[in-house]
C-alpha cells in the first residue's frame, strides 16, 4: 500500500487525515523532516503508531479537545495537532484560537513562536485559557517558560521527532508506554508503540537508527535521579575548538539570557588554526568582547564564541525552528 503523503494547506491535510483515520485500512503516513541540519528525510508513520502517540498524550494531558492548529499542518507536530483533535471528535482550529465552533483547548507551539506570541495581550489571553500549550521543537530557555507561565499560561515541555511520532516525552519524563534511555556514547534512544516504520525508499538510513526495537536518536542527553530526560543538544551540536568540546546550544542559551540580546544561535564551522571556529548570530545589540565575557561568567570561557554576527532576525524554517544549515553555510562563507 503506498503511503499517503502529508501536503496541502491546512485545509486539505484536515480533509486527508479524516479519511485516513475512517479508513478500514490506512497506509502509513509519510511525513518529511524539516532538515534544520541538512536533507529532510521522508518517514513513514504507521496508524497505530499515531494513534498510540495520541492516546498517550491524552492521558498524560489529562483530558482531550479541541486543538489550534497554528504549526504548518505537513509536518509532525502539526500533524499531531490535526488527528488530535479529529480522534477527540473536532475539527481543529486554522486560523486564530476560535471560530463559530468554539474555542480551543490545546494547542501546540515552537519557542520562536511563543516569544513573539508573549507580545500580544490578546494572545496571551487566548493561551492562558487554554489546558495546556505543549511547547517543543527545539531548547526551551528556562526565562521563556517562566514569563508564560507568570502570564498564567500551561506549559508543557514536549521532546521528540518525526521518528517518533512528534513529541514522546513531556517535561522531562517519557509518555506511558514509551521507553527511553541514554547510551554509553551519551546518545538518547527512544522504545515503544509511537516508533515509525522506517525512511521511504532509505532501508540504509533506516538500519543506521533502528536497531533491537530502539530509535537511535541524533541528540546527547543524561537522565537524572528521579529518571527525568536533560537533553544536551544534538551531538553534533557539540563541536571540538582548540581541543574543547563546546555545545553550542548551552552558548546560545547563554547568551539569550543577556538583556541586549533578543534571540541567538551559536553553530561551529571548519578552521585551519582551531579546528572548528564557534561563531554566534545574535539579534541585538551586544558586541564580541561583552559576549565573550557574558559566557565565560557561566561556562568555561573556552566556550566563548570567537566570532559575533549581529542579525535582524535568525533565519527560520516553515516549521518555526532556527535554520541552522543556513548559519553554518553563511559563517562558513564568512559573509
Amino acid at each position: 500500500m503506498e503511503p499517503l503523503r502529508v501536503a496541502g494547506e491546512p485545509a486539505e491535510v484536515v480533509a486527508r487525515l479524516r479519511d485516513w483515520l475512517d479508513a478500514d485500512e490506512a497506509p502509513p503516513l509519510l511525513v518529511e523532516t524539516s532538515g534544520s541540519t541538512g536533507k529532510p528525510k521522508r518517514v513513514l508513520l504507521p496508524r497505530d503508531a499515531v494513534l498510540a502517540s495520541v492516546e498517550a498524550t491524552a492521558r498524560r494531558l489529562g483530558a482531550e479537545g479541541r486543538w489550534a492548529l497554528v504549526l504548518p499542518p505537513t509536518y509532525v507536530a502539526g500533524v499531531q495537532v490535526v488527528v488530535r483533535s479529529l480522534v477527540a471528535g473536532h475539527d481543529p482550529v486554522v486560523d486564530g484560537w476560535s471560530d463559530a465552533t468554539g474555542g480551543a483547548r490545546f494547542t501546540s507551539l515552537v519557542p520562536t513562536q511563543l516569544h513573539r506570541l508573549l507580545a500580544s495581550s490578546a494572545d496571551v489571553a487566548a493561551l492562558a485559557g487554554m489546558d495546556a500549550v505543549l511547547l517543543g521543537g527545539g531548547p526551551i530557555d528556562p526565562g521563556l517558560r517562566e514569563r508564560a507561565e507568570a502570564a498564567g499560561i500551561r506549559v508543557v515541555a514536549t521532546y521528540g521527532m518525526a521518528e517518533t511520532c512528534g513529541g514522546c516525552v513531556y517535561d522531562g519524563f517519557p509518555l506511558d508506554g514509551v521507553a527511553l534511555a541514554v547510551g554509553e556514547d551519551g546518545r538518547i534512544r527512544i522504545g515503544g508503540p509511537t516508533l515509525f516504520a522506517g525512511y521511504d525508499g532509505d532501508p540504509e538510513a533506516t538500519a543506521e537508527v533502528l536497531a533491537d526495537g530502539w530509535f537511535l536518536t541524533a541528540d546527547a542527553g543524561r537522565l537524572g535521579e528521579d529518571g527525568r530526560l536533560h537533553v544536551l543538544g544534538r551531538l553534533d551540536d557539540v563541536v571540538v575548538s582548540g581541543g574543547v568540546n563546546v555545545p553550542t546550544p548551552a552558548v546560545a542559551a547563554r547568551l539569550r539570557e543577556h538583556p541586549d540580546v533578543a534571540d541567538a544561535a551559536v553553530v561551529g564551522v571548519p578552521d585551519e588554526e582551531w579546528g572548528h571556529r564557534v561563531v554566534a548570530y545574535v539579534v541585538g545589540t551586544i558586541d564580541t568582547e561583552t559576549a565573550r565575557t557574558w559566557v565565560a561568567e557561566a561556562h568555561p570561557r573556552t566556550w566563548a564564541p570567537r566570532e559575533l554576527v549581529v542579525v535582524d532576525a535568525l533565519p527560520l524554517l516553515p516549521n518555526g525552528k532556527v535554520d541552522r544549515l543556513a548559519l553554518r553555510t553563511r559563517a562558513e562563507e564568512g559573509m
